[in-house]
C-alpha cells in the first residue's frame, strides 16, 4: 500500500519511488492519473502493467491481485493521491488479501488527515482530553447531515471530517449550531493555494463566502475538542501530578482515575510521559 502525494510532488518517498519500480504490477484507483503520476518521475509502465482498482469494482479486481501475488508476483497499490484505504479504495483489498493468507506492507507517506492534524494544534496531550475521531464525508442529504452534525456535538474529542469544494458551505451551515466551538478549516494541503484558518462554528459560512477562493479545493475540517474536555482533561493532568509526587506510578494512576473519572489506561500512559521528563531532568 504505498502512500502518493496529495499535491507537491516533491512529497513522495524514495521508498515508494523504488517499490514503483519494482513492482510488477502496481493496482491503481485511475490508470490514466497514475502513468502520468510515474511519468512525472521517470518511470515508465506499459499499460499492462496497470490493473485497475477502485470503489466500483474494488472486490472482484481484488481477486485478480490475489492471483498475481499467489504466482509470486509483487503487486504495489495507489490511490489517486494520499494514503490508499482511508477514504479512498484499499481497505477491501487489504481484507481480501490477508483472508487469503498473504502479506500486505504500509509504505507511509503523505495524508491530509496527519496533515492537518499537524498543523491544527486540535489534540490535547493531556488524558481523556487527547486523541481524534476520524468521520470522514458526512452524509450528503441535509436532514441526515443535521443528525450526523448533533450526534458529533456530543463528542468531547477532536473530530475530523472530509469535505468537498461543492458542499463546504453546506457543512459549514449544519456545523453553526456547534456556536463558539473552534473550527479549522484545511484547504488544497500541500497545493500552491494551500489555507489553513481556525473561527467559530458559527462564523464558518461567512469567512468562506468572504472570499470566492476559499470555497475552492478539497477541505479537511477540524472540530476542536469542547471546553469541557479541555478541562477535565487538565484536572486530570493535575491530580496525577500531585499524586506522582507521593506515590509509585500504579497506585497514583489508580486514585487518579478514582477521583478524575478519565481513563486509568490514558492517566497510565501520561503517567510514563511525566515520570520521563522528571528522569531526564533528574540526569
Amino acid at each position: 500500500m504505498v502512500a502518493t502525494p496529495i499535491g507537491n510532488l516533491a512529497d513522495i518517498s524514495l521508498r515508494a519511488l523504488h517499490v514503483l519500480q519494482l513492482a510488477d504490477a502496481i493496482a491503481c484507483e485511475d490508470t490514466r492519473h497514475t502513468q502520468a503520476l510515474l511519468r512525472a518521475y521517470g518511470i515508465d509502465r506499459p499499460a499492462e502493467g496497470l490493473l485497475v482498482v477502485h470503489q466500483h469494482n474494488e472486490a472482484q479486481a481484488a481477486q485478480s491481485v490475489i492471483g498475481r501475488l499467489q504466482t509470486g508476483q509483487r503487486i504495489a497499490y495507489v490511490s489517486d493521491a494520499g494514503t490508499p484505504g482511508v477514504s479512498d479504495p484499499g481497505a477491501r483489498l487489504v481484507a481480501a488479501v490477508h483472508a487469503a493468507g498473504l502479506r500486505c506492507i504500509p509504505l507511509p507517506g503523505p495524508s491530509s488527515v496527519t496533515g492537518a492534524l499537524s498543523v491544527a494544534g486540535a489534540v490535547a496531550s493531556t488524558p481523556d482530553a487527547g486523541g481524534f475521531l476520524f468521520a470522514g464525508f458526512l452524509p450528503s442529504k441535509r436532514a441526515e447531515r443535521a443528525t450526523a452534525v448533533q450526534r458529533l456535538a456530543s463528542e468531547p474529542r477532536c473530530v475530523l471530517l472530509l469535505e468537498a469544494p461543492h458542499r463546504i458551505l453546506d457543512l459549514a451551515q449544519a456545523l453553526a449550531v456547534l456556536g463558539e466551538r473552534r473550527v479549522t478549516l484545511a484547504r488544497e494541503i500541500t497545493k500552491q493555494f494551500e489555507e489553513i484558518s481556525t473561527h467559530a462554528a458559527h462564523a464558518l459560512g461567512a469567512w468562506l463566502q468572504d472570499a470566492p477562493q476559499r470555497i475552492k479545493g478539497e477541505f479537511v475540517v477540524l472540530l476542536h475538542p469542547t471546553a469541557v474536555a479541555q478541562e477535565q482533561g487538565a484536572e486530570a493532568d493535575r491530580v496525577l501530578r500531585l499524586l506522582l509526587a507521593e506515590l509509585p506510578v500504579k497506585s497514583a494512576v489508580r486514585l487518579a482515575a478514582d477521583i478524575t473519572g478519565a481513563s486509568r489506561n490514558a492517566l497510565y500512559e501520561r503517567a510514563l510521559e511525566l515520570k520521563q521528563d522528571h528522569d531526564s531532568l533528574s540526569e
